[in-house]
């Protein structure tokens, strides 16, 4: 469009890859979940359909019984759009049924189909086109989660470092999806162990056998070499004592073991084994400084010898069972470990493919061997095999061994210890994923209650599908889902921004995470594999660093759930524009260059010599060595980094700030794009679908404000029409509207924008202003960041934005009556309803401030007791507001603004014929009105382009066109109005939907515009933030020479220690850039240089004094001038920097903030003053404050404080009755708080005496000076 041409670009390296659609993650993962565009007969298995697949058949113990499933079905929601069902405060579902058949295996082995019925499971949430879910009215997002990816990990070992035999020491864990955690432990004395699920350990070698390796000498075997030596006469003897037997010596006549494998031969040994005639024996091949001593260590303390006891021996140690059969411990293993299609064990794709990629070459060896048949697990293999516990087990002797590598058939391959942090070794699990885990628990859940259903049958063959299905079980588990887990989060939608970031975050904390007060340094910390996945500025501060982190910018997650980011291939030094996208763990096999390194026209590398990276480190290599080249510098940074520029020139810390503060930025009224932008702003505002854009090309029929017509070439479907979403509330109370930016006979591109939103301006995101600012000190005003303000920001509007809040009350019926919204209400002047409808609501349009009363409730007293006279002068005198009491809606403190919309829900029951009379009255009105306005327009229309033809504006052929097009337009939207008005009859008839006991619901939302105001908070985008101290007269700012007064003043000792330089140069750059009129684009770390911006300046300065500014008023190169004080008019003494740089206003806006009480509300248990804004509370009076009024010797006001403006019941009574005396204050009594101290004391039994001072200075209890009568009976008493 035009606005594009009005850009200087100062990319250096092309961008040969656009961003993908930022919300791609989210949307592709719910898309692959749901399938719901998939014929039920080609679904992938994966998602739901995994789910299902997997849990089902189901059957009773005898199988006599299975239920097996066929299909799901999606059907379509009962709302006709999200937006709908944020107006009834409903969630945004859509109906899952599941076609089911229930199969009867008869004794005779006949199997006979029961029935098949489509059986209706649960309201699915259903994902908007904005990649959120309506839950309950409120929009709300599932945040990916960062996990560990399952397979197998080998660690050192940080609390035994080395065994006694000098070796390193590590572990192995075992990590499947779902199922029993395997760990692997060395102890110091190098004997291998086991823990299952983090039990007590046992000998590893009792897992072996189990895996198939039987006895001792099967084991040693397989693990070292061995030779058979003939024995001869006594001589030899000596030769091998001292060696180790590979396998049992066995006397060939009884049979009987003579010596077992694994022990050292001794002579007596020897010579028993000669007495037994035993001619050969097997030893192994073992040098005490060379040979591995794990396996021999471990088998000596290893009680058990064959398979059976060790499988035995397992059941017992997980089921805690002393009585073994042996069929069942077979089952239990392969049911938690190694049995296919184990539900209760899975290691995922992911997880099998991990592990080939960890232990591939040692399965090849395996394979190789002849003397065991060993049989590497197929890749879809998502069970345990027997195969990787012994993998798992030499691979941990090779580290043991402390080899680097490993050789094999010419094949090196590493042996390192794993690094967790890698994200190679992190997967995410997005929606989709996570919405399946919740399907499987609720479907393992409602498969017990199935069985218990089909055992407690009497009659199998009249059972049905929907008997045995219990909805509410998957029901509860989604619902608690979406509304209370970690990963369900209250939408983040201040603006566009913040909305698409909240979309994009991963997060390592949630279910099967990890925990922020157990995770290290380690995890949270950059890791060199996070680049161009995750950003590495952009995650919060606080106890979350580091633990939530934001998507790079073309980060990708791949079908096994790891990041992924895309290369262009570099072939013999010249750069391919073919796109790769790597994972961490293929990134590590390669050598990649960066974006911005040089390139010839025909696409070869134009240095000898290379900066690279490779494996986190950055050698430079030659040219020829270059396998890959990054595609942009941004795709290192998250979308929110990216829009920083000059970030290059920040430091981290900041930038991290920035990046977090341009998510805070309230949407302002007239918002505008950065003079200094990076390119993304449109990318961002079209993936936020902050902006609307057109689908496909074509001419602008029609343009209001609530919607844009298109027409198009297409004959089927000649129009599009976009309608706007008009001043809707966010979920921070932000405003979501849009307005068009075309007008009629506009020409349209698909893609181009064509109406903009919130926080948008010319189709790029825009959620600040470009603002005149000088950094310099003013009176002290921008001491500790403050930021000195004009009065023309709050003139103009500059800063202004809007709120919208929503107010709702609800009448109920209760056990003394229904609760009635009414204007009827007591005790109220007529001046307070003036506001107010007939029905007792706020009329649209009026102002209303604190107090006022939004909805007029009564609700029913409880009922007294009157005689019948009293009765009777009751109905004669209609005291009837002695029967109710007003609990109206009110603005609560410091709200105010403008009633802008009231909506009404009333529940069927209730809806009375005379006011479904008046809805429909009303409704016909509103349809009159519509259709009258649509003939007025065709007219006009048609009207205007007779003229036109007439004018010769229009051709023959274009003015038949453009007739047709109106005429189609006229005509689809009666055919709205038909709709709508269909539409708004049933809902008449049906009534509202709202809770059982609730008769009806009103909801008002009231406007508020909020200017800028002292103790406001403003921001840059270096992380230079501040709060407004002072709002100048615009005449009292500092002036530049020519008058202009700036806009902003900033603390110059804000920028050095900060060392956000970005700042500087962003406003040198906007002052070039206002004096051009143009937008300058300066992509991160691939913009404009310091010289050229220099240059840049050069050239407005240029062109300013070609337009006749005097040199006297412009800036030096440099950007410093001498201002003016605006008070006196006398120039200041050094020269200051100013330029503009873009400013944004954050969330934290100070009427919202501040707070003020007199008297208010009090808490009935403690009798002090409650706490907080929302309480209307008061302002708590601490330890430290006291003693600081102690420090002053503020004695009466310290009193005061901690009597009775705090708990002094009595003395707050009497304090106020002495006012209204116009007495003088009494002195307070004691406080509540000392009274319950007094009692807890004396619960310790400790007795407490109050003494009171006597006039001649004597101590008196108080207990003798209860009374005056008393006292006076004392005195007489002491006289006699």
């Amino acid at each position: 469009m035009s606005n594009k041409s009005k850009q200087i670009v100062f990319e250096k390296a092309p961008v040969y890859l656009r961003p993908p659609d930022l919300l791609e993650v989210q949307k592709n993962s719910y898309a692959n979940f749901l399938q719901k565009e998939a014929p039920a007969d080609k679904r992938a298995l994966q998602g739901l359909q995994a789910a299902f697949v997997d849990l089902f058949p189901i059957s009773n113990e005898d199988e006599s019984l299975s239920l097996e499933f066929v299909h799901y079905t999606i059907g379509d929601s009962r709302f006709s759009s999200p937006e709908e069902a944020r107006l009834f405060d409903k969630s945004y579902t859509v109906p899952l049924r599941a076609t089911l058949r229930l199969v009867h295996k008869q004794t005779s082995g006949k199997v006979k189909v029961i029935s098949e019925q489509d059986v209706f499971l649960c309201d699915l949430p259903f994902m908007t086109q904005n990649a959120s879910f309506v839950i309950n009215g409120a929009e709300r997002v599932i945040v990916s989660q960062l996990h560990r990816s399952p397979g197998i990990f080998f660690e050192e070992d940080e609390e035994k470092k080395v065994s006694r035999f000098g070796r390193k020491l590590f572990l192995a864990r075992v990590i499947p999806y779902r199922g029993a955690w395997i760990d692997f432990e060395f102890d110091i004395n190098n004997i291998l162990y086991v823990r299952i699920d983090k039990r007590r350990k046992f000998p590893a070698t009792v897992l072996l056998r189990v895996c198939g390796l039987d006895k001792d000498e099967d084991i040693l075997n397989f693990f070292y070499e061995s030779h058979t030596h003939a024995i001869g006469k006594e001589p030899t003897l000596d030769h091998y004592a001292g060696k180790i037997l590979a396998k049992d010596a066995v006397d060939p006549d009884g049979g009987e073991v003579i010596m077992e494998a694994g022990q050292r031969l001794t002579k007596e040994s020897l010579v028993k084994i000669q007495k037994a005639k035993i001619r050969e024996i097997s030893l192994l091949d073992w040098d005490e400084k060379v040979s591995n001593v794990t396996i021999l260590e471990t088998l000596k303390k290893d009680p058990i010898k064959s398979r059976k006891e060790a499988v035995h021996f397992l059941y017992k140690y997980i089921r805690g069972q002393e009585f073994v059969i042996q069929q069942q411990a077979e089952e239990l293993m392969d049911n938690l470990f190694f049995g296919r299609r184990s539900r209760k064990y899975d290691l995922t794709v992911v997880g099998r493919y991990k592990i080939m990629r960890k232990l591939g070459l040692i399965y090849d060896y395996l394979e190789s061997r002849k003397d065991w048949k060993f049989k590497a697990p197929a890749d879809s293999r998502r069970e345990l095999a027997p195969e990787d516990i012994i993998a798992t087990f030499y691979y941990l002797t090779l580290l043991n061994d402390d080899l680097a590598q490993w050789e094999f058939k010419g094949k090196k391959w590493p042996v390192v210890v794993d690094d967790i942090d890698h994200l190679g070794n992190r997967r995410v699990r997005a929606v989709g994923e996570l919405l399946e885990n919740q399907f499987r628990l609720a479907l393992t859940q409602m498969s017990r209650v199935i069985r218990e259903r089909m055992m407690q049958a009497q009659e199998k063959s009249e059972l049905t599908p929907r008997q045995l299905i219990n909805a509410s079980v998957l029901n509860g588990i989604l619902r608690n889902f979406f509304g209370s887990s970690q990963l369900s989060q209250f939408m983040d939608q201040i603006n566009p921004l913040a909305e698409l970031t909240h979309k994009r975050r991963l997060s390592a904390l949630g279910p099967g995470g990890l925990h922020r007060k157990h995770a290290g340094f380690e995890v949270r910390d950059v890791h060199h594999t996070h680049y161009g996945r995750i950003c590495p500025i952009e995650t919060p501060e606080g106890p979350n660093i580091g633990l939530i982190t934001t998507l790079a910018c073309y980060s990708t997650v791949n079908d096994h759930g790891l990041l992924e980011s895309p290369y262009r291939k570099v072939e013999k030094g010249r750069v391919t524009n073919e796109i790769v996208y790597l994972t961490a763990d293929e990134e590590n096999e390669t050598i990649v260059a960066q974006a911005n390194t040089p390139v010839d026209d025909k696409g070869y590398i134009a240095t000898d010599l290379v900066s690279c990276r490779y494996k986190g480190d950055f050698p430079v290599v030659g040219v020829k060595a270059v396998q890959y080249m990054d595609i942009s510098p941004n795709q290192v940074f998250s979308i929110s980094t990216a829009l920083i520029p000059f970030l290059e020139h920040d430091d981290a810390n900041r930038a991290l700030m920035g990046a977090n503060m341009q998510r805070q930025a309230v949407p302002l009224l007239n918002p505008e794009r950065p003079l200094v932008g990076t390119g993304v702003e449109a990318n961002i505002a079209r993936d936020s679908r902050a902006v609307i854009v057109a689908k496909r090309p074509g001419q602008v029929a029609y343009v209001d404000a609530e919607e844009v017509v298109v027409a198009t070439d297409d004959k089927k479907q000649p129009l599009d029409i976009y309608k706007f979403t008009k001043y809707e509330r966010s979920n921070q109370d932000t405003t979501v509207d849009y307005h068009p930016i075309v007008r009629r006979g506009d020409k349209v591109n698909a893609g181009d924008s064509i109406a903009d939103g919130p926080s948008t301006d010319q189709g790029q995101l825009a959620l600040g202003k470009n603002i005149l600012v000088a950094f310099m000190p003013w009176e002290g005003y921008n001491f500790e960041d403050a930021i000195l303000a004009s009065e023309r920001l709050v003139r103009n509007d500059v800063f202004k934005s809007l709120h919208i809040q929503e107010f709702e009350v609800e009448a109920r019926e209760t056990k003394l009556g229904p609760e009635e919204i009414t204007r009827d209400i007591p005790n109220v002047s007529g001046e307070s309803l003036a506001h107010l409808d007939e029905q007792g609501i706020a009329i649209v349009g009026t102002e209303v401030n604190h107090g006022d009363i939004l909805v007029g409730r009564i609700i029913p007293r409880r009922e007294e007791h009157l005689t019948p006279e009293e009765k009777l002068l009751r109905v004669i005198f209609g005291k009837k507001a002695e029967d109710v009491q007003d609990a109206s809606l009110r603005v609560p403190p410091g709200a105010f603004g403008k009633v802008v919309r009231v909506q009404v829900f009333v529940r069927k029951e209730i809806l009375g014929t005379k006011e479904k009379e008046k809805r429909r009255r009303d409704l016909d009105d509103e349809i009159k009105e519509r259709l009258k306005w649509l003939g007025q327009y065709q007219e006009a229309a048609t009207d205007l382009l007779d003229v036109k033809k007439k004018a010769g504006e229009v051709s023959a052929a274009g003015y038949r066109d453009e007739k047709e097009a109106i005429e189609v337009l006229v005509k689809e939207r009666k055919a709205e109005i038909q709709n709508y008005r269909d539409r708004e009859k049933e809902r008449i008839n049906r009534g509202d939907e709202v809770a059982v006991t609730v008769n009806r619901v009103v909801k008002v939302y009231v406007a508020t515009t909020r200017p800028l105001r002292v103790g406001d908070k403003l921001a840059g985008r270096h992380g230079n933030k501040g709060v407004v101290s002072r709002i100048l007269p615009i005449e009292d700012m500092p002036r530049l020479p020519d008058g202009t007064p700036v806009d902003l003043v900033f603390s110059p000792l804000s920028v050095p220690s900060r060392m956000n330089v970005g700042q500087l140069l962003e406003s040198m750059f906007g002052w070039a850039a206002n004096a051009f009129g143009v937008q300058m684009v300066t992509p991160v770390f691939n913009g404009a240089t310091e010289a050229e911006i220099k240059e840049k300046i050069k050239e407005a300065r240029e062109y300013l004094i070609k337009q006749g500014v005097p040199e006297r008023h412009l800036p030096s190169e440099d950007m410093r001038i001498t201002l003016y004080d605006g008070r006196t008019g006398q120039p200041f003494v050094e020269k200051i920097t100013i330029g503009y740089l873009y400013v944004v206003k954050l969330i934290h806006v100070v009427e919202e903030k501040i707070h003020a009480r007199s008297t208010g509300p009090y808490s009935l248990i403690t009798r002090q003053p409650l706490g907080g804004k929302a309480l209307f509370g008061g302002q708590r009076l601490g330890e430290m404050e006291v003693w600081a009024l102690e420090a002053y010797g503020a004695s009466h006001t310290l009193q005061e404080f901690l009597t009775i403006k705090s708990d002094d019941v009595w003395g707050r009574t009497k304090m106020y009755e002495s006012i209204i005396r116009g007495e003088d204050p009494v002195r307070p009594g004691a406080p509540e708080s000392f009274k319950v101290l007094i009692r807890e004391l004396q619960g310790l039994g400790l007795s407490v005496e109050l003494l009171k001072q006597r006039s001649d200075g004597a101590a008196v209890s108080t207990k003798s000076a209860q009374t005056p009568a008393k006292a006076s009976k004392e005195k007489e008493e002491a006289k006699k």
